[in-house]
């Protein structure tokens, strides 16, 4: 079978496409077909070489968002042939889901969404996975007050939609002009490219997908989650009573399962940017790495 794999790190032109043996499940393990994955910032860091030791050892199969159809469904509950979404972790487990046939625990899968096709689906897991995660550390509900910087893009704008629809009051930081629309369409009450414009507004919880660092825009007595590992830790704000963390995703399918069920209400609508073939992965990164992204990047198998 076919999958992408680096043998060093560098540019775009690092990626190739081999040839691998078909992988066997295990105990608890569910095989599927490839239908589509996606690029996420981490798999850029990862073939740079910016993530360090944290990587697994080269060769190195890429990838941590899956969409496809169940092939060998051991004893997990699923069923040959059904549609399915999962996210692998791959810098601690060295599993790639850029391949046509990969084997994943059961635990980190979950039914795709009916509401959406598969490239569509391939969207979802890792962006939303990071927001759902974050919302519930910062127990986000009903009636609180929420600030979410860095709203457009991909983990920013699914956490906007899912805080809206459980019925948080939501302000949005956006980098440009022209996200400004995208936000206020998805739920924000107020929206600025001004970082500055939040301060001393007292929200119960803020949610920093960039490194911004909004730490005066907080309650006391607030939460501060940042989801951007590379610009380290938040200040401590404990003498505020203000709980801090950096969240790091992990694996969860039951969490997709929710964000498939928020996705077939209509309350999680999925972007699409641009959909590229397997054989096509350098010219994918390249256009990931060009920026002004109005959705993700999907590749397809």
């Amino acid at each position: 079978m076919r999958a992408v794999q680096i043998d060093r790190f560098g540019a775009p032109d690092v990626l190739g496409l081999v040839e691998v043996p078909q992988p066997e499940p295990g105990p608890g393990e569910v095989l599927i077909r490839t239908v589509a994955t996606s690029i996420n910032p981490v798999d850029d860091k990862t073939r740079e070489g910016a993530i360090g030791e944290g990587a697994p050892p080269l060769p190195m199969r890429l990838g941590w968002d899956l969409a496809g159809i169940v092939v060998d469904p051991g004893d997990s509950g699923f069923r040959t042939g059904e549609r399915v979404i999962a996210m692998s972790h791959h810098l601690s487990s060295g599993r790639g889901t850029w391949a046509e046939l990969v084997a994943l625990p059961a635990e980190a899968v979950a039914a795709a969404p009916q509401a959406a096709s598969l490239l569509e689906a391939a969207t979802l897991p890792l962006p939303g996975l990071t927001a759902l995660q974050t919302l519930d550390w910062l127990e986000a509900s009903a009636g609180q007050r929420l600030l979410i910087a860095g709203a457009a893009g991909a983990v920013g704008g699914s956490a906007l939609q899912i805080a809206h629809a459980r019925g948080v009051e939501v302000d949005a930081l956006v980098s440009r002009d022209a996200q400004a629309t995208f936000a206020r369409d998805h739920g924000a009450d107020f929206v600025t490219t001004d970082r500055d414009g939040f301060e001393d507004r007292g929200y119960d919880a803020v949610f920093d997908t960039f490194g911004a660092f909004l730490t005066e825009a907080v309650a006391d007595g607030g939460r501060y989650a940042s989801v951007a590992t590379q610009a380290g830790p938040v200040p401590d704000l404990s003498a505020r009573g203000a709980r801090t963390t950096v969240n790091q995703v992990r694996e969860d399918g039951t969490g997709l399962g929710e964000l498939t069920k928020l996705v077939d209400e209509g309350s999680l609508r999925l972007r699409v940017h641009a959909t590229f073939g397997l054989h096509e992965i350098e010219a994918a990164h390249e256009r990931f790495l060009a920026g002004s992204l109005a959705g993700k990047i999907v590749v397809a198998f």
